[in-house]
């Protein structure tokens, strides 16, 4: 979600303070007004639209995924996440497949199930053999939700497979669940090493990660267990001395949402949505890389209850040049040979940032791009919350793979000129992309 600058945290285990280094990459200076040389791709289809009001069933677009169908690609999937609107499931053409109801509150009085993040491990080691299933955070309940995906089923590919002791993540009951201090980003994460499977999730208002390791049992169903913590700065120290906290409503840190684990080496990136960029092992007990920062890093601002918006001081000068704030779905650009880009959503001038994958080369940026409206009828991303890429081949329809957008500002919906909020997906042909960007 956009903020005026920044949000706030609640202590965790493992402080970053003695364990992160923070080392800043060298920022390739670009105008502010860079947004509008990007390269411009065009959407190939969206979803109907979705509207966070009763009669639209508080169904909000958030976050999506992408599963290939190896036997058959044409009917791949896209997993995406509607808040309490629940999940939605998609086929290639946008249409929808399924339709699964977050969890009712346990009681009138307590908070109803809010998927927020969604990620897919592939090839689950489970007790009957291996199984592809889709990972939710639910940030109305701070648990985990497993969905198992079965292709045999075309009109219900989703079944939930959450096993039904699992705990709320970072709260010690229910109370606090009903604080919404929960879960809120997630990645999933498969150890080469070791095979096991983990999901990395953030904590909401919080600088707070977690890690934890799924755990099939014999019945069926999906556990977990928290494997460590860690929480990222909260502060930070400027170039001319000073000391810098991102503003924020009271008792909030600066969250982290959007993540992604490279595969090839375990790292996990995550976008800590007022500040920047992080690189950070998978395993959370390592050090931790500042590896670009949004444009208002360092920027003062003071929280205005009246309004509740924070009001912007002056400038420092000690920001990114890329990422707008906030800095949201981070995805990554597999290319068969290893390389490959780490893409993330700059929200607040509705551009996508490229970087290289190579730790080595720091994570150099690489270009970016804009997905703009085609017609009247389909139009471009804005105010992007979500984002996944599939670099392979899937079918007649996406042959050279597929990119998903989340639209935070669905222009083209109807009734949405009435003052109704709709959001939806946008699907965006990955060659298109290639050829606009230079890839």
């Amino acid at each position: 979600m956009t903020g005026s600058l920044v949000r706030l945290h609640r202590s965790s285990r493992l402080t970053a303070s003695a364990l992160l280094g923070t080392a800043l990459m060298t920022l390739v200076p670009l105008s502010p007004a860079h947004a509008r040389t990007l390269p411009a791709v065009g959407a190939t289809a969206e979803t109907a639209a979705l509207y966070d009001d009763e009669a639209g069933g508080n169904a909000d677009a958030d976050d999506p995924a992408i599963w290939r169908n190896d036997a058959d690609p044409e009917r791949s999937l896209v997993v995406a996440t509607a808040k309490e609107g629940g999940l939605r499931v998609y086929g290639l053409d946008a249409s929808l497949v399924q339709s699964i109801p977050a969890p009712a509150a346990p009681s009138e009085d307590d908070a109803p199930g809010r998927f927020n993040n969604v990620d897919l491990v592939t090839g689950l080691r489970t007790p009957s053999g291996r199984a592809d299933v889709a990972v939710v955070s639910d940030r109305g309940s701070d648990r985990l939700r497993i969905y198992r995906i079965d292709p045999s089923r075309p009109g219900r590919p989703l079944t939930d497979v959450t096993d039904p002791a699992a705990a709320p993540v970072f709260s010690a009951g229910q109370e606090e669940v009903n604080e919404q201090s929960t879960v809120y980003g997630l990645a999933t994460w498969q150890d080469r090493r070791s095979g096991r499977s983990y999901a990395l999730v953030s904590r909401r208002d919080a600088t707070e990660l977690a890690l934890l390791e799924l755990l099939p049992n014999a019945s069926g169903t999906v556990g977990y267990r928290t494997v460590r913590t860690l929480a990222l700065p909260s502060s930070f120290r400027l170039p001319d001395g000073t000391s810098w906290t991102p503003c924020g409503e009271p008792g909030e840190l600066p969250q982290v949402e959007g993540m992604v684990v490279d595969p090839a080496n375990g790292v996990l990136y995550a976008g800590q949505e007022d500040v920047g960029i992080w690189r950070i092992p998978a395993t959370l007990d390592g050090r931790a890389t500042l590896i670009d920062k949004v444009r208002e890093y360092g920027v003062p601002g003071t929280y205005d209850p009246g309004t509740e918006e924070c009001v912007p001081g002056a400038d420092p000068g000690f920001g990114g040049k890329r990422l707008a704030a906030d800095v949201e779905g981070l995805t990554l650009f597999q290319e068969p040979d290893g390389d490959g880009y780490l893409m993330a959503s700059s929200q607040g001038d509705d551009t996508f940032a490229l970087y290289d994958r190579e730790v080595s080369e720091r994570n150099e940026y690489e270009g970016g791009f804009r997905v703009t409206a085609v017609s009247d009828d389909l139009d471009g991303s804005e105010e992007c919350d979500g984002a996944a890429v599939l670099n392979e081949p899937l079918g007649s329809r996406y042959p050279d793979g597929l990119l998903v957008v989340q639209d935070g500002h669905e222009t083209s919906a109807p009734g949405a000129g009435d003052g109704r909020e709709a959001t939806g997906f946008k699907f965006v042909d990955l060659g298109a992309v290639v050829d606009a960007a230079g890839l």
